[in-house]
């Protein structure tokens, strides 16, 4: 499924990848629209979101570009560089394992956005 991320007035496009965590990914697409303020984690931005699903096929490591629901936070993160944790910018570790369920496209553009900022994820028509 197709998604739109806006932040700041800017638009970034994405998708949800139904096969990858299926339980998580229906329990996410359900919430849609969602608009929260972000919190981040060093190149993360994550906010809590309305959805309690347990560890489904959790990533100790992810990629940048992806998204994914942090089941201990019951929070939506999106991966865009190194966090804390993190060996390096081609090996992203999480605070804890996440459920992967999408990516977002040109994740390098959200270094810009700080801590603070309004996330508003919709489907895209």
């Amino acid at each position: 499924m197709k998604i739109k991320i806006e932040i700041c007035g800017e638009e970034f496009r994405g998708e949800i990848d139904e096969s990858m965590n299926p339980e998580t990914s229906e329990a996410v697409i359900k919430e849609l629209p969602l608009e929260k303020e972000a919190q981040k984690w060093g190149d993360e931005l994550f906010f809590k979101i309305p959805v309690d699903v347990q560890e489904e096929s959790p990533k100790r490591y992810v990629s940048k570009g992806d998204i994914g629901y942090w089941p201990q936070g019951n929070a939506l993160c999106i991966f865009y560089g190194k966090t804390p944790g993190s060996p390096s910018e081609e090996r992203i570790k999480p605070a804890s394992p996440v459920n992967v369920i999408g990516r977002i496209e040109d994740p390098e553009k959200l270094k810009k956005f700080g801590p603070g900022v309004t996330v508003k994820i919709s489907k895209m028509d």
